[in-house]
């Protein structure tokens, strides 16, 4: 059972493994937005960046010094189940953020071949 929803575009979504293949080659950006301890807990997506919702408007805003996400880049965003996934996809549109998929839970990913890494 995969999850996709998709914010702020509506151009056709991508599969799981486009998304995969993207981050793979460095053309879209993969993000955890979970807590830390849950990271720890569960692993993460490979090739994931861990930047919890919370952080997101500090760390994500392209009008705030020190900036941590390339704009222009496309942006993939999961979380546990979709929920917070789905506000950090908000988020991101709201910034700027022209491409922001919402890919649901790490257990969507896994379920759809995306390997887990440890944090």
């Amino acid at each position: 059972m995969l999850n996709f929803l998709r914010s702020g575009q509506s151009a056709p979504r991508p599969s799981l493994s486009d998304v995969l293949q993207q981050v793979s080659e460095g053309k879209m950006l993969l993000i955890d937005v979970r807590e830390v301890a849950e990271a720890k807990a569960s692993g993460i997506a490979e090739g994931a960046r861990l930047i919890p919702l919370s952080l997101l408007p500090l760390k994500c805003d392209p009008r705030q010094p020190g900036c941590e996400l390339p704009q222009g880049v496309p942006v993939a965003v999961y979380c546990a189940s979709g929920g917070r996934s789905g506000m950090a996809a908000d988020t991101l549109a709201r910034m700027g953020y022209g491409e922001v998929t919402n890919l649901g839970g790490l257990r969507d990913l896994a379920a759809g071949g995306c390997k887990v890494v440890a944090l």
